[in-house]
């Protein structure tokens, strides 16, 4: 067993003082079932079931603005793409054209581009991609070139596609920087509904007037464009019309492009972004074509909601057996009209089993048993009534690695970018071919090599290394290597970082303040509560408020009111002493005139706002095995539950038949979107896991 880090270990600070007891978890892939809850308050894999109960207030948490969300702001518990036992956003995949077009043409076309790139090419030149005769592998080929290079157009001439200098990019590239023109582009291609592109600051009018008539006369059907001033400046903001096509679209793409199909996925032993992966390749679409409301646990069986778009339900039925064979089962497939977005969900719901299960103190006998039932019972009682400190897991940080996430994002916000991607090729202790490849790269830099000794399954690495052969180890190099990673896994190791320094707080705002709301302390304003109508994304961030010395001494506010600021460049800190701890914590790692901004990878975290105590509802627990006749239930609506095992319902964790020296715990909760049960499991236990 790898040694924790101290970046990976939890801090030891508890709610509750009852003594807990041993177990472990996660023994069985089935002792660990996750199942989503929807934003209806429905678990997605029963569609008639009850509603459940609706999440507590102060665990509600509006996180970002539409602007910020351009910006690239996510919740950062929501975009961890290791995330275990928490719903966690990520946007899935990227493009990855040696997949599409397989290695030899997607060789030739980098080749393509940099000739482009180091000539004067006429508008005659152009590259065959090669034949498709499948309409939906067109469609991918057509959005996954011009997604990677923006500056290209692809032709059709059916079934042939060839792909050409775009003259329209080259005529705005004179105008604004390149890495304006590419994201312009890319917001054109992508059209998505009532989103925004704005170039930067321009104080030059005449110069305004000249991209205003590029954008009118190149897009003027699909966009409109308007100059706004600022804070003393101006700058030029597009937006999407409500209706209109544009005019660089193939027919292929637009037979589809308003096709989504919801299911649920059941999956077992498989990441998300794996299963996704399989599910893609199968049905000749993208991963980015899959929306869904948050990651789930790898080692559990689990149950959530998905969105394919251009796949009709018709085309996912005839996949089902195939997609079953790679552990996967689809279930309640419709059609919709929309796609799923990040976070539209209520929580989760969890199934769990505890094995092995000991006091803390060694007892024998009659005793013991009698005594493991009575530390359950209190165990169980008080963290349901009390709570538990809503730390991040050490999946956060990826527990037993030899460099955690946290400090490959220290380094990415120190703009050490060759450090990062030295960090973030350290390799483990393990033999396998990934370690392998990783150690063949911090010892020769070669990217080339190590690419080809890197596993095809897994694509972050491989992203990263092409991008490295292609531009080099230097700093220029590792910024396009970081670049080639999707915006949601780059922030990803930002967020790790903010979410350690998250946790360190939180263990010193309880050492030091107790466990009562006090001055100085960050709230939601009262009636203010931070969340939207269920059925509904939060559309502006509530007001903090901070407590002042009569409500202190009033007990207006509860420790469970009670939140920490995730850094950030937007957030408020406690008034207290937690403020200058922020302060003199982000100076500890050099970070104390830290903007959380790194331009050259386009990322920007503005912060939020975590409650400090997170609540489990519709809790319930049974104890079998060695303590025959000793049964429990613990919940506020729930009845009596009897000593021997009910059935627990279709994605429920089953005990099989114990042995007598080896009694096993069930427990079933509901858990807010972002908190995480093995933490909660933790404040029972009162042990790590």
């Amino acid at each position: 067993m790898k040694q924790e880090s101290d970046a990976a270990k939890v801090p030891e600070c508890f709610i509750s003082n009852h003594e807990g007891f041993y177990g472990t978890i996660k023994n069985l892939t089935r002792d660990f079932v996750v199942t989503e809850i929807d934003a209806g308050g429905h678990r997605v894999n029963a569609a008639a079931s009850a509603p459940a109960s609706a999440p507590t207030p102060a665990a509600s948490v509006a996180c970002h603005t539409r602007a910020e969300l351009r910006d690239g702001c996510q919740h950062p518990q929501e975009a961890d793409p290791e995330a275990a036992d928490c719903g966690a956003e990520v946007t899935p995949g990227s493009f990855d054209l040696s997949v599409i077009l397989g290695q030899s043409v997607s060789e030739e076309l980098e080749h393509f581009v940099l000739t482009l790139k180091e000539e004067k090419p006429s508008s005659k030149q152009e590259l065959s991609l090669g034949c498709f005769a499948d309409k939906h592998h067109r469609a991918n080929v057509h959005r996954a070139v011009r997604h990677r290079f923006p500056f290209l157009m692809t032709v059709t001439i059916q079934p042939e596609i060839r792909v050409r200098e775009d003259p329209d990019y080259r005529e705005l590239s004179r105008l604004v920087t390149d890495d304006e023109a590419e994201d312009f582009f890319r917001f054109v291609d992508a059209k998505v509904r009532g989103s925004s592109y704005t170039f930067g600051p321009d104080d030059s009018k005449e110069h305004r007037t000249a991209v205003h008539h590029f954008v009118s006369r190149r897009f003027g059907k699909l966009v409109e464009a308007k100059s706004f001033s600022d804070r003393g400046t101006t700058a030029i903001s597009v937006r999407l019309r409500e209706q209109g096509r544009p005019k660089k679209r193939s027919s292929d793409e637009r037979r589809d492009e308003d096709v989504y199909t919801a299911f649920t996925l059941c999956k077992e032993n498989l990441e998300t972004l794996e299963a996704i992966s399989y599910m893609a390749a199968a049905l000749g679409v993208l991963p980015s074509d899959f929306t869904y409301a948050g990651i789930k646990d790898k080692r559990a069986v689990t149950y959530q909601s998905m969105v394919v778009k251009k796949v009709s339900p018709q085309r996912l039925e005839e996949k089902r057996a195939e997609l079953e064979r790679r552990g996967m089962s689809l279930s309640q497939i419709r059609s919709v009209g929309e796609p799923l977005r990040l976070g539209q969900l209520r929580g989760n719901h969890f199934d769990l089993v505890v094995r092995d299960l000991r006091p803390h103190a060694r007892c024998s006998g009659a005793s013991a048993h009698a005594r493991l039932a009575a530390l359950i019972k209190e165990a169980v009682e008080n963290v349901e009534a009390r709570g538990f400190v809503n730390y991040y897991g050490p999946q956060r940080f990826g527990s037993g690695q030899s460099v955690q996430s946290d400090r490959v994002g220290l380094a990415l916000l120190k703009e050490d970018l060759v450090a990062a991607v030295r960090l973030f090729f350290t390799p483990e202790e393990d033999d396998d071919a990934q370690n392998r490849a990783k150690r063949h790269f911090l010892q020769t830099e070669n990217a080339k090599e190590s690419l080809a000794l890197m596993p095809l399954s897994k694509p972050r690495e491989r992203l990263m290394l092409r991008a490295l052969n292609r531009y080099g180890t230097g700093p220029d190099g590792c910024a396009q290597a970081w670049l080639s990673l999707p915006h949601s896994m780059r922030v990803f190791y930002l967020h790790a970082y903010c979410s350690r320094v998250w946790n360190e707080a939180a263990a010193h705002r309880l050492s030091t303040l107790g466990f009562a709301a006090r001055r100085g302390d960050l709230v939601w304003l009262q009636g203010e509560r931070g969340r939207a109508e269920d059925n509904a994304a939060p559309t502006t961030l509530p007001q903090i408020h901070v407590v002042t010395d009569e409500e202190e001494r009033q007990g207006a506010y509860s420790l469970g009111q009670v939140l920490l600021p995730m850094p950030g460049n937007t957030v408020k800190y406690p008034e207290n002493d937690v403020g200058s701890w922020y302060q003199q914590r982000l100076a500890q790692d050099r970070l104390d005139d830290c903007r959380f901004r790194v331009s050259s990878l386009k990322l920007n975290l503005p912060g939020c706002y975590r409650p400090l105590l997170a609540f489990p509802r519709n809790l319930r627990y049974r104890l079998q095995g060695a303590v025959s006749g000793e049964g429990g239930s613990s919940s506020g609506s729930s009845s009596s539950s009897s000593s021997s095992s009910s059935s627990l319902g279709e994605g429920q964790a089953s005990v099989p038949e114990s042995k007598e020296d080896s009694p096993a715990l069930t427990l079933n909760f509901d858990l807010d979107s972002s908190c995480y049960a093995t933490i909660c499991l933790r404040e029972i236990m009162k042990c790590d896991l």
